[in-house]
């Protein structure tokens, strides 16, 4: 299997070097009720013996309380350009070495339950802000498509062209979200709306914003992430 991703010249974004977290079928046309229906239960039903055991040994991350966050700290970063999505056109793909793999529409991922966290988003850069995500957790969309036993790192492309890989442990971390809402609004488009990635776990920059794609690999592919395959260094974990 290989994974086309496009390629951009180092732009706006001056980068340190750290290290960062990392590591990390068929396609249904459309994700009818009665189908997402049954996958919706599928939530409630086990994974694959590797998955539940990662999932017996995860412990949440210490969050804040709603009078923390810190509305104005959040900064801003994009490293090309701001995509412009259609929420009633936008669609989440999950492939690769899944049993189960589909598109989801907003409408979709809706009707998931909705996690709202309030954490430390901390950027490369060098800032923080304490900020409140809203969203489906991943491993909930991990419980519809099923992963193969092999799968142990998953990718995410983005509508600008970015791209990033995690973990299969980071993914499923009980407080990675798929986040759709921010502070308790919808999420704006320069914070990645539709959907994008939040988890006390990750540095900023492996939080990709925009996500239309995730795609499971029981390898790593060629290509890591944007930052890391532009030459600054990589590291497992953190």
């Amino acid at each position: 299997m290989s994974l086309i991703l496009p390629k951009h010249t180092l732009s706006r974004r001056r980068l340190l070097q750290v290290s960062g977290l990392s590591g990390v079928g068929f396609l249904l046309g459309g994700c009818g009720t009665n189908l997402f229906s049954d996958n919706l239960r599928q939530i409630s039903e086990p994974l694959n013996q590797s998955l539940e055991a990662l999932l017996l040994t995860q412990k949440p991350t210490p969050e804040f309380p709603v009078s923390a966050i810190e509305a104005d700290k959040l900064l801003v970063n994009t490293f090309d350009f701001t995509p412009q999505i259609d929420p009633a056109q936008f669609r989440l793909t999950i492939d690769g070495e899944v049993n189960n793999a589909m598109q989801l529409s907003m409408t979709d991922i809706q009707k998931l339950p909705l996690t709202s966290m309030v954490i430390r988003h901390v950027c490369v850069e060098g800032w923080a802000a304490i900020v409140q995500w809203g969203g489906v957790r991943l491993r909930d969309l991990v419980a519809l498509v099923q992963p193969k036993s092999n799968v142990r790192y998953v990718y995410f492309k983005s509508a600008d062209g970015y791209y990033e890989s995690w973990d299969i442990a980071s993914v499923i971390h009980p407080q990675t979200l798929m986040a759709y809402q921010k502070n308790g609004q919808p999420l704006s488009v320069d914070n990645g709306a539709p959907m994008r990635l939040a988890s006390p776990i990750k540095l900023g920059y492996k939080q990709s914003k925009w996500v239309t794609q995730i795609t499971f690999v029981s390898n790593l592919l060629p290509t890591k992430g944007y930052w890391e395959d532009q030459g600054y260094e990589w590291f497992a974990g953190l």
